[in-house]
């Protein structure tokens, strides 16, 4: 199963604890058409047939082809000195 880093969980509780949204929010993650390509969004809960990674109050939905994709993976994130965030897909350790 996907597991979070202790950045990644720190930028997904910041992108996801705005005032305007609902307190289920979370980041989505979806395999896309080309081979190996992933997208993430911002979304008010998972989907029917998502897989829900939680740690520290960061909660990942999972579309079940990115879920297997992810199986054996770690997410990173972090937050540029300009604001812009990056995710970063890595090996987990053994």
């Amino acid at each position: 199963m996907l597991t979070l880093t202790e950045g990644a969980v720190q930028v997904i509780r910041t992108v996801t604890s705005q005032p305007q949204l609902p307190e289920d929010t979370g980041i989505r993650i979806v395999s896309q058409d080309t081979a190996g390509s992933l997208s993430l969004s911002v979304t008010e809960g998972p989907e029917e047939g998502d897989q829900v990674v939680e740690a520290g109050g960061a909660r990942v939905f999972l579309e079940s082809g990115a879920a297997t994709a992810l199986d054996d993976k770690t997410l990173d994130a972090e937050i540029d000195d300009k604001g812009d965030v990056s995710f970063l897909i890595g090996q987990q350790p053994e």
